[in-house]
């Protein structure tokens, strides 16, 4: 069984398409924060982190969005460092909700 199994297919799929394994980082971090436990990932640049964060949000987004509409609210907080901002906003967030889309597109949900 993969860590991935735990997420909707369509932000698996995804992540599959985009990545060639999640990082330890990750693989340590997303059942204790889908476990809702306070986590503290310490890991050198580039291995992961943020994305660790980012994709079990939006993996409860989807959830959410596709149980019923989501609220015009906010449902999620991410506080990132100034000189990460761009690369986070770009990288970890816009692609991914991208790819998702086109994922939940092909799986034909409402």
């Amino acid at each position: 069984m993969s860590v991935l199994d735990a997420f909707h297919p369509a932000v698996a799929a995804w992540f599959r398409r985009s990545f060639d394994a999640p990082t330890p980082a990750q693989v340590e971090a997303w059942p204790a924060i889908r476990a809702a436990k306070h986590v503290l990932i310490a890991a050198p640049t580039g291995s992961g982190k943020t994305f660790a964060a980012f994709l079990t949000a939006i993996d409860e987004l989807v959830r959410s969005g596709l149980k019923s509409t989501l609220p015009d609210a906010v449902q999620l907080v991410y506080v990132s460092p100034l000189k990460a901002l761009s690369n986070d906003i770009l990288r970890n967030l816009e692609a991914p909700l991208a790819g998702i889309r086109a994922e939940l597109r092909a799986l034909g949900p409402p």
